[in-house]
């Protein structure tokens, strides 16, 4: 084999050792293929964060390189950076009809719509982008049309699951393409890159019609309103909620943003079958009876600016929770939201409203596949390498251990980081290097501009608050013509603290003058010499550390 053999690199950008912000991408030679542009959602310690998006600084170096984007599906985690990524990285996305008719809406709110190729692709159908030829194969999830890929290399085949179930009996569409796959398999897999989410639940994951059925069976003893808080993506769960309701005569009202977009799109491209005069406008509700009434929201999280907790607080414009309302939850909490959604779960109860949730009744399954699910997809692809993807670190790590169970090699198995590169040839494979990789935090509209420093100071403000110092001084002399006054921001409340103020004043006057005489010119001395003074004193006084922000104003 000589020396200049060019090799496959697979370089994870995101979705590895965290939820979320999937995105990877595969190099031969001169061609880049990028699989999905994800975000997340800011941890707790994120303060003031919106949303987090993977670093894409080597695609946007290499920006000659890359061939397009491949889209698995339509969720948030694996579409939503890409307004933020297309402003730098211009090239051609792939998808499915509803993918790319969801990612249309981010981009016209972005202002992108008509700078931006897309192209639709049907499950089932072959790509050619440079080196690499892409064929998308049928998959079911929690969301409809939905693709897992096989990547043919000039050194081998990569299947990458995509987010996946395997789930027989689909509320639209056809079950996965699982005899494609054991075709694929048959033919020799160089690379299985397997969805890991639920890898640590035994069994099977229940099929999306369980919750029908839970559905029909709540709504049939149901004698009052219905609200029901779902994930605006899954359409599959919209759409059981529509077929409950027209089995028992309900009309049905849409709420949240996302929502309505959502479901326009899914009516639009024919992913939402609903019969003529079932859905309202809001304004029409009040025409109906509360008993034939379902109002379909988004907040299955919780999350603060939701349209189900905007109601439960009291602060939506329309609708508000009445004694006997029945409220489902339509949703898992996912981690890190317990709280949130607990605290809604809460005030509904206390409002005399019913909740359903999933402790309670089979009102959610998951969309990703659980141990045996995982189990048949490596018995059917049989790859000779493994990477295990999507999912924390103890979830990459349950994966690998049943790879090892089903017969495999340890040291076939890669635990990659984001920014890792591992480097395939036709029989072997190893992790080599790495590339710039991280998060990009988005706040408002500044992308990227708020970093570690600020983050840092939001929480030292968060925690201690702040305290600023202003002195007047003449320039000439270097007297102090007025102050110092003192301004506190969230250390302690000024008027039932007048001594401290007093004794801090005294202190910065002091240092003040210590330092004048040594250094005229020199402010920042002068500033440090007051910052020093106060910290100590005040946290002797209070054993708190607020930011001390002095300035100095020079006549």
């Amino acid at each position: 084999m000589s020396k200049s053999k060019k090799k496959l690199k697979v370089i994870p950008l995101g979705g590895l050792q965290e939820i979320g912000k999937n995105i990877t991408a595969f190099e031969y030679g001169e061609d880049i293929l990028v699989v999905d542009c994800g975000l997340s959602f800011p941890e707790d310690e994120m303060l003031g964060i919106d949303l987090v998006i993977p670093d894409v600084t080597y695609l946007v170096k290499n920006k000659e390189k890359v061939r397009g984007i491949v889209l698995t599906h339509g969720h948030e985690d694996h579409i939503g950076a890409l307004p933020y990524v297309l402003r730098e990285l211009n090239v051609p996305i792939y998808g499915t009809k509803l993918t790319l008719g969801l990612i249309k809406c981010k981009l016209e709110e972005h202002g992108l719509l008509d700078t931006v190729q897309m192209e639709t692709v049907h499950q089932g159908q072959t790509l050619d982008l440079g080196a690499f030829k892409v064929e998308f194969i049928r998959s079911t999830h929690s969301i409809a049309d939905a693709v897992a890929l096989a990547i043919f290399t000039p050194v081998g085949t990569i299947v990458h699951t995509g987010d996946f179930k395997i789930d027989y009996t689909p509320i639209e569409g056809q079950p996965m393409d699982l005899a494609r796959l054991a075709e694929i398999g048959k033919k020799g897999v160089l690379l299985l890159m397997c969805d890991s989410t639920n890898v640590e639940n035994e069994g099977y994951t229940l099929s999306e019609r369980t919750v029908g059925e839970t559905f029909d069976e709540i709504f049939m003893d149901c004698k009052s309103r219905i609200l029901v808080a779902t994930f605006a993506s899954n359409v599959h769960r919209v759409q059981q909620i529509f077929n409950a309701a027209v089995k028992f005569g309900r009309k049905v009202t849409v709420l949240g943003r996302s929502m309505i977009n959502v479901v326009n799109v899914a009516m639009e491209l024919g992913y939402l079958n609903v019969p003529d005069g079932v859905l309202i406008d809001l304004d029409n509700m009040d025409k109906v009876p509360r008993d034939k009434l379902v109002i379909i929201t988004t907040g299955s999280q919780g999350e603060p600016m939701s349209a189900l907790t905007r109601i439960t607080f009291n602060e939506h414009k329309k609708v508000e929770i009445v004694p006997d309302d029945l409220v489902i939850i339509s949703a898992s909490p996912i981690p890190g939201n317990e709280k949130l959604i607990s605290k809604v779960i809460n005030e509904l109860f206390k409002k005399g409203a019913k909740v359903i949730y999933e402790a309670l009744a089979d009102v959610h399954v998951s969309g990703h596949a659980c141990q045996e699910e995982i189990k048949l997809i490596h018995n059917l692809v049989k790859p000779k390498f493994f990477m295990p993807v999507h999912g924390e670190h103890r979830h990459l790590r349950q994966h690998a251990e049943l790879a090892v169970k089903m017969g495999m090699p340890r040291e076939k198995i890669f635990i990659m980081e984001i920014g890792k590169v591992l480097e395939l040839t036709n029989d072997t494979a190893k992790v080599n290097g790495s590339v710039t990789a991280g998060k990009v935090l988005v706040d408002g509209l500044g992308v990227g501009d708020v970093g570690n420093v600020v983050l840092r100071d939001r929480k030292h403000l968060s925690q201690d608050g702040l305290i600023v110092v202003v002195i007047t001084i003449e320039g000439d002399t270097g007297n102090v013509v007025a102050g110092p006054d003192i301004i506190s921001r969230g250390f302690v409340y000024v008027r039932e603290s007048e001594d401290l103020m007093e004794q801090l004043k005294e202190i910065a006057k002091q240092a003040i003058f210590k330092s004048s005489s040594k250094n005229q010119g020199d402010w920042s001395i002068r500033k440090s010499a007051i910052r020093e003074a106060l910290k100590d004193c005040i946290y002797e006084r209070t054993k708190r550390k607020p930011m001390i922000l002095p300035i100095i104003m020079e006549i």
